[in-house]
C-alpha cells in the first residue's frame, strides 16, 4: 500500500458561512447557537490566518473565493463533493441536501 501526502491544498474562503438549516435536521454536529452571530466574519478571519500559516511553511494553497448566491452555508467543505488523486483523477460525489448540491463550482473541476 502506498501512502498519499500532498503539499497542495484547495480551500474555499467563506462568504456566508452559517449553520445549514437544511442539513441540521439529521446532522448531530450542527446545533442552533445563539453565539453564531458574526460567525461568517470570524470564519473569514480564521481562514485568512490559517492560509497565511500554511503558505508560511511552504504549503501551496489554492484559495477559491466563494460566492454569496446561491446561499451555500457549508461550501467551505469541498472535500465532501470532490477528491483529487495522484494519478490526476478528479472524482465528484453526490450530495444529499439540495443546497449542498449547489456548492459545486465549475471553475474547480
Amino acid at each position: 500500500m502506498t501512502k498519499n501526502a500532498t503539499n497542495t491544498l484547495l480551500m474555499i474562503r467563506p462568504v456566508r458561512f452559517a449553520m445549514n438549516a437544511e442539513t441540521a435536521v439529521d446532522n448531530f454536529y450542527q446545533k442552533q447557537d445563539a453565539r453564531a452571530k458574526g460567525a461568517n466574519q470570524k470564519a473569514q478571519i480564521e481562514f485568512d490566518r490559517f492560509v497565511d500559516k500554511l503558505t508560511g511553511i511552504g504549503v501551496e494553497t489554492y484559495v477559491i473565493q466563494d460566492v454569496a448566491e446561491p446561499h451555500t452555508p457549508d461550501s467551505i467543505f469541498p472535500n465532501n463533493w470532490i477528491s483529487m488523486h495522484a494519478d490526476s483523477r478528479v472524482l465528484l460525489y453526490p450530495m444529499k441536501a439540495q443546497n449542498r448540491r449547489l456548492e459545486r463550482l465549475e471553475n474547480i473541476h
